[in-house]
């Protein structure tokens, strides 16, 4: 563990937030350039001593959960996460696929959205982060785990929950768009990526999905309108949006109402009951 470096490093990330990039108040009075330490230890749910005493140099070292906390708190790519697990003493977490934190650029998007429905998704559907509006309407995604964060996974293999939040009319033509989209990422991952892994898995599992994928179909898709369906207003209408990172390894995936509509006042509506509606 490099002490000095790791203490450095901690102090130039934290010095280039503005608080407004994690969703916090600026306030009227800032003695400090970015964030205050004690800012970076409420993000990252430790104490204001801890983190305090890992920037003055005499912490101990980090755990493994520690250093995932501070990624996040810091909004660190993914090289700097690698950086500051080696400062740290570790190594860092091997990734074959998709990175599990949210690209920086995606999650300054992301807590800007508070009115519209918005989720950090990888290449293979996993959520990675959502908004609160997200979470009313999809429940809490992010927090799956195993093969069951994979959207297209779970579409097939659990469809008793998993379809519920979209018209059993629509559901023939989404589980043909999941399938041409995989079909298009296994194809550019190749025979030993994960999304291969993937395509196998469901292959042994759902007859539904076995039989649209020998269809051979390819698409990717990146826009698209959809009907949504939340109990406690019904359907709405909406028009999916996406933003990529460079690598495309992961999307912001917003969905939009038409202004004025009928859409538009029911996801007002559900803003307002937030927790409230969450409960599918």
């Amino acid at each position: 563990m490099d002490r000095a470096a790791l203490a450095s490093f901690l102090r130039t990330r934290r010095e280039r937030l503005r608080p407004e990039d994690v969703g916090l108040p600026a306030g009227a009075r800032r003695r400090v350039a970015g964030l205050r330490r004690e800012e970076v230890a409420q993000l990252a749910t430790m104490s204001s001593d801890y983190y305090t005493r890992l920037e003055q140099e005499r912490g101990p070292q980090p755990s493994l959960q520690m250093l995932a906390a501070l990624t996040r708190a810091l909004r660190l790519s993914r090289p700097e996460r690698d950086h500051l697990h080696r400062l740290a003493g570790h190594t860092p977490p091997e990734r074959p696929g998709a990175a599990d934190h949210v690209a920086p650029a995606l999650r300054r998007v992301l807590d800007r959205l508070g009115d519209i429905p918005a989720l950090v998704i990888t290449e293979l559907d996993e959520t990675l982060a959502q908004n609160d509006l997200a979470r009313t309407i999809f429940g809490a995604r992010e927090q799956r785990t195993g093969p069951e964060r994979s959207g297209a996974w779970s579409w097939f293999v659990h469809p008793d929950t998993e379809r519920s939040v979209y018209p059993a009319s629509d559901h023939p033509r989404q589980s043909r768009a999941i399938v041409a989209n995989l079909r298009a990422v296994a194809g550019r991952g190749g025979p030993a990526s994960r999304a291969a892994e993937l395509v196998a898995d469901l292959r042994s599992r759902s007859l539904e999905f076995a039989t649209l994928w020998d269809l051979e179909e390819v698409a990717e898709r990146f826009a698209d309108h959809k009907v949504v369906v939340h109990p406690a207003v019904g359907k709405i209408e909406v028009d999916c949006q996406v933003l990529f990172t460079e690598d495309r390894s992961q999307a912001l995936l917003t969905l939009t109402p038409e202004p004025g509509s009928v859409a538009a006042e029911k996801m007002r509506m559900l803003a307002v009951l937030g927790p409230l509606a969450a409960e599918r």
